[in-house]
């Protein structure tokens, strides 16, 4: 209970700063992560948790699957068949070398061997743009770079997570060679996609059934019931979670317009709670203990992490694209290390490998100096694109509209989001 009631005070007071975190680098992700700091075993000791608490994996596991299916309906398909490339270059070649980059700098730099230095490229590998709302929720930032951010990170996470399978058993006892082959990982991938095509679908022909269909004020939980369902299947299957998420709210969004949009500001609401409480776990963890563990080495790699290997992949994959310079710079610096990188990162610690617990805090600690590096800079960023951070959010008061009365939205473009206008 004492961490419930601390979460509703920090909860609280995001809520009431929020209007000053839209037109500031003042982020509520920054707060929830102090927040969680503060009370943990480090400082005040009001909660107890530790990596291995079985809270901590729950609310990680949770706050990446709402998020990825909150932004799978963000997904436009007339749109990515559009622009298609940039997002496969930003997949296929710049996420490559960022994971082999980390890979060269982990090993020299922290001493860890060549297998678990992979393994902590592939595991800081996922980008999440949730932490850089103020541009991929911004209408006004050009909609091809928030489809390329958009997209990339929704899809980043289910390509990374077999690499990262595949290299904990490679790196562990030999037990884990033989329950995570590749096929195993293939199966549950394939899983993931199905289930996240096939539920979706479902809905939308029952909808469709007469005598079926649901009141007004209850439509919004047609498509939660359908993300709740889909989470316990996975779960119960050894699905694909994340993979099933993004591709669930993609073809929801494409078969069930309505559906969408009568869901998006529960939706959105769901996904920011989920995110707020993994962001206050998360913090707990964050101890004087842990940021004493990491050699000069370790922050050397971090720094790089966040500066260099991120941007420069990026810039690669983007080279002789018709992005403007601006946009390609933007890009490249918005690749914070999100969920997905935490619930690997737990996954890395629980499997017992010989150089797990050093690759666990050097992950957590590039974690949490991209939620502070990137969740603080979205907005000044923004403002390139001659964007106000504090348009449209007056003082004391949220708004959660975010076209005028009356004007269509440009099915082209990626649906303006909440978080463009609440900052987090």
């Amino acid at each position: 209970m004492v961490l419930v009631a601390v979460f509703g005070v920090v909860l609280l007071i995001a809520v009431l700063l929020s209007g000053l975190a839209a037109r500031t680098v003042l982020s509520t992700s920054l707060l929830f992560l102090l927040g969680g700091a503060l009370v943990s075993d480090g400082f005040l000791g009001l909660i107890h948790i530790t990596p291995d608490s079985e809270i901590v994996a729950v609310t990680a596991d949770l706050a990446l699957f709402a998020v990825l299916f909150t932004d799978g309906m963000h997904v436009s398909f007339p749109a990515l068949r559009r622009n298609w490339r940039n997002p496969a270059r930003a997949l296929g070649l710049g996420m490559p070398l960022a994971l082999v980059g980390m890979a060269l700098v982990t090993h020299y730099l922290v001493g860890l061997d060549w297998t678990t230095s992979f393994l902590v490229g592939a595991v800081l590998a996922p980008t999440d743009p949730v932490f850089a709302s103020a541009i991929v929720g911004r209408k006004e930032v050009p909609a091809k770079l928030r489809q390329l951010l958009n997209v990339e990170s929704g899809i980043n996470d289910g390509l990374a997570l077999p690499v990262v399978l595949v290299l904990i058993a490679a790196a562990g006892p030999t037990t884990a060679h033989a329950e995570a082959s590749l096929g195993k990982i293939g199966l549950e991938l394939l899983l993931g996609l199905g289930f996240g095509v096939v539920l979706p679908l479902l809905l939308a022909g029952l909808v469709r059934v007469r005598n079926l269909g649901a009141e007004p004020r209850l439509q919004p939980l047609l498509p939660l019931a359908t993300g709740i369902i889909l989470y316990g299947l996975c779960h119960l299957t050894h699905a694909n979670p994340y993979l099933a998420a993004f591709s669930a709210g993609a073809v929801m969004a494409s078969v069930s317009p309505e559906a969408k949009e009568v869901f998006e500001p529960l939706g959105e609401a769901v996904a920011e709670l989920a995110k707020f409480a993994a962001l206050l776990v998360f913090g707990a963890l964050l101890t004087p203990a842990l940021f004493g563990d990491l050699s000069w080495g370790g922050y050397a790699a971090v720094v790089l992490a966040i500066v260099l290997i991120r941007p420069a992949s990026l810039l690669v994959s983007l080279l002789g694209t018709k992005f403007e310079m601006r946009e390609k710079l933007v890009a490249a610096w918005f690749g914070p290390k999100g969920f997905a990188s935490v619930v690997y990162g737990l996954l890395v610690l629980q499997a017992g490998i010989p150089q797990g617990e050093t690759a666990y805090t050097l992950i957590a600690i590039c974690i949490a100096f991209s939620i502070v590096a990137h969740s603080s800079t979205d907005v000044p960023v923004a403002r390139l694109f001659h964007v106000e951070g504090d348009a449209g959010v007056p003082s004391g008061r949220l708004l959660a509209a975010t076209k005028p009365a009356g004007e269509a939205h440009d099915p082209a473009e990626p649906a303006p989001r909440l978080e463009g206008h609440v900052r987090t």
